[in-house]
């Protein structure tokens, strides 16, 4: 076998290492030689990361490394993909946004663990039909050359519950979008649509649809686009726009006005003798408007190219015991391994409130030899750069001890920061660090069981959407583990047996821009969107 020529693969052969990170600082290599085929012996390699290299094509060998489960390339100059892609059948993760690609291979269908496919940014007009793409959750064609909506209406596809086509010159929506049975948010901006099918109100959980910047020919409904919530959009499209086939929906079709209001009435007066029942039978998280007094997050530009999204969150009145805290710092282990990825997707930040100085937080990026921050359990400070050589350090002499090939605890991520000219951070209203993600918090702002008010943090490098998902689902937890001052006892045991049901205060946080300008808040009001049986009313005040 050849020796290879970067350093960094032949220390991957050696510790047996499953996860690769290349960045920019391996660009001249890649325009002099390409990639080094060693690359493509290290078939033990589940996760590997290209990204902002001047690389224009994927080689055929990437089909030997059959263990991947993450394959990130974005930010390159990629103009293709080989067919043998289609051999990476654990493949689950798939970004090659920010690229120059023109065309998808028809073996990506062979890919039938994908999960995330992420081709936001290049030169696409078309894709091959993703029907046999049955795990498929993520799907973000964003700002490409699609005049045609790409073939994914179909009802196989019962796990799309996200899909961005913004940014495109789409001209239509095809009526069979109504057969997508998990599609919760659907982004439309941005393109040539003219009008919207009846049957986009079809798709039973549809909560977030952005229809803004096309060229509507209902004025109404263009109106009700800019200015009303998803939800009274998806109203006025099930009652008033067209249906394709001509088949109306049961319970819309032939009643008129007065069968209308009819229904509307009944409703009314249904919601008045159940909702106190409701909130009283059920898990309570009240959210409470963002106030003038509550902390917002300034997003500052350097941070975008590095890990752009940030969605932050205050929950008061806390009352924890040790033993629920503990299970706390337990669930944000198992939401961390579970819907963030192993913190690939996103990273959960969580700091006790009331340790920081009033004002104002800063999300930036910073080289890593300014950074400076006291990590979680450490009593100095360390430059960012300082703590990933001891970090590293500190893992490699814990894996020879043990006599294992993988690393454990914070250790295991540093690969998502390596080779990186710029570490995310997010700063105190002092300018001290209190994040750096996604490897730790400060030790300034860390929880204990007397926290009475938190501060959350949730950042990604995939998309906002997904920092709302993950933020969802640490509410969702927190809530059920009871950590609230206040919880209604219901004693009536023919109601819900004596159930203990828990509340929980949430308070929205503003994300806002250098000038101070809104870019979004959290939760807005299609967040916390639970459905199912677990339980809970959300009360919006």
């Amino acid at each position: 076998m050849s020796q290879p020529s970067w350093p960094e693969l032949k220390q991957i052969e050696e510790e047996n290492r499953h996860e690769l990170v290349i960045g920019s600082m391996y660009s001249k290599a890649i325009e002099e030689s390409g990639i080094d085929p060693f690359l493509f012996s290290l078939v033990n390699l589940n996760y590997l990361n290209i990204n902002e290299t001047c690389l224009t094509s994927v080689p055929d060998d990437i089909g030997r490394l059959i263990n991947l489960t993450s394959l990130i390339l974005y930010s390159n100059k990629i103009s293709s993909l080989p067919q043998t892609i289609g051999k990476l059948s654990k493949l689950k993760i798939l970004d090659l946004s920010r690229n120059k690609l023109e065309s998808i291979p028809d073996e990506i269908s062979a890919l039938g663990q994908l999960s995330t496919l992420n081709l936001g940014t290049n030169m696409l007009t078309k894709i091959p039909s993703l029907v046999k793409n049955t795990k498929l959750s993520i799907l973000d064609l964003s700002h490409n050359q699609f005049e045609e909506f790409p073939d994914v209406c179909h009802s196989e596809l019962i796990h799309l519950y996200e899909m961005k086509l913004n940014g495109n010159n789409i001209k239509e929506v095809p009526p069979t979008i109504g057969q997508l049975p998990a599609l919760k948010m659907l982004d439309l901006s941005d393109n040539s649509i003219a009008t919207v099918p009846g049957e986009l109100s079809d798709i039973p959980k549809l909560k977030e649809v952005n229809l803004k910047g096309n060229k509507l020919s209902d004025r109404r409904l263009l109106k009700l686009v800019d200015q009303c919530h998803a939800k009274q959009v998806l109203d006025y499209i099930r009652q008033s726009c067209p249906r394709v086939t001509g088949v109306a929906e049961s319970g819309h079709g032939g009643k008129g006005k007065k069968g209308k209001k009819g229904k509307k009435a009944e409703h009314s007066e249904s919601t008045n003798h159940t909702s106190e029942t409701i909130e009283q039978l059920c898990h309570k998280m009240e959210v409470i408007h963002v106030s003038d007094s509550t902390p917002s997050v300034k997003i500052i530009d350097g941070v975008k190219s590095v890990r752009p999204f940030i969605v932050c969150c205050i929950v008061r009145n806390l009352n924890f015991t040790p033993d629920s805290f503990k299970k706390f710092i337990q669930m944000q282990t198992k939401l961390h391994d579970t819907v963030c990825d192993h913190r690939n997707s996103a990273t959960i930040a969580t700091h006790d409130l009331d340790l920081l100085p009033p004002g104002d937080l800063v999300y930036t990026a910073m080289p890593p030899n300014v950074l400076k921050i006291r990590p979680l359990s450490r009593t100095r400070e360390y430059t960012g750069l300082e703590l990933f050589l001891q970090l590293q350090k500190e893992a490699d002499e814990l894996r020879k001890e043990k006599k294992r090939n993988i690393y454990s605890g914070i250790h295991k991520y540093l690969y998502l920061v390596e080779g990186k000219s710029l570490f995310p951070c997010l700063l105190d209203s002092t300018e001290r660090v209190i994040s750096f993600p996604p490897i730790t918090n400060s030790d300034i702002s860390k929880m204990s069981a007397s926290t009475k008010s938190m501060l959350v943090e949730v950042t990604s490098t995939i998309n906002q959407s997904t920092c709302r998902s993950v933020a969802d689902a640490l509410l969702r937890e927190t809530l059920q583990l009871g950590v609230s001052c206040t919880a209604d006892q219901v004693t009536d045991p023919e109601k819900v047996n004596g159930r203990m049901y828990q509340s929980l205060t949430v308070e929205q946080v503003k994300i806002v821009d250098i000038e101070g300008s809104l870019k979004s808040v959290y939760p807005a009001r299609n967040d916390l969107m639970f459905e199912g049986s677990q339980q809970i009313v959300v009360v919006r005040k």
